[in-house]
């Protein structure tokens, strides 16, 4: 092996050196400020990027703003109509009632006139009736018939007025 041969030790020591300064020098001026190069387009890079989420999230956050502003608005305007909707709700439904608790009066008292007018002329034949069955009833018991004023008395001495 050439590398362990004490006798090349100074050319080889010569090579090296060179070979290192020459790499030395390369990556110095070559390499060296292209890596710095992209770090700092890198980091401005970033830089503009951080800004620009920066301006964005404030953008965001005045947006963020408006927004619930406008739900605020939008939630009040609905509570609005919603009242507003309930007032003329109540106010049909009271006009509603108004005319069926009338119309319910009205049927009422029509109603209450039949019934009354029925019972007039319930109460009228009630003499009629009584004086049928005041009849019939004697006869049935006694086998003969009834004087009608013998039946009027009866009727007359219970409380009530034979209709004629």
């Amino acid at each position: 092996m050439p590398q362990f041969d004490p006798s090349t030790y100074s050319t080889q020591l010569f090579w090296l050196a060179l070979t290192f300064l020459v790499l030395y020098l390369v990556i110095w001026k070559v390499v060296l400020p292209r890596i710095t190069e992209v770090r700092e387009s890198r980091q401005r890079k970033i830089e503009d990027d951080l800004e620009k989420a920066s301006e964005l999230s404030e953008e965001a956050g005045v947006a963020l703003a408006q927004l619930e502003e406008t739900h605020a608005e939008a939630a009040g305007d609905a509570q609005t109509i919603h009242r507003e909707a309930a007032g003329v709700i109540a106010e049909i439904r009271a006009a509603r009632q108004a005319e069926v608790s009338e119309r319910l009066a009205e049927e009422t008292r029509a109603a209450e006139a039949r019934i009354a007018d029925e019972k007039n002329q319930a109460i009228a034949t009630v003499p009629d009736v009584a004086t049928d069955v005041i009849r019939a009833a004697v006869e049935r018991l006694i086998g003969a018939e009834a004087a009608p004023e013998e039946i009027e008395a009866a009727i007359v001495s219970v409380g009530r007025e034979p209709s004629g």
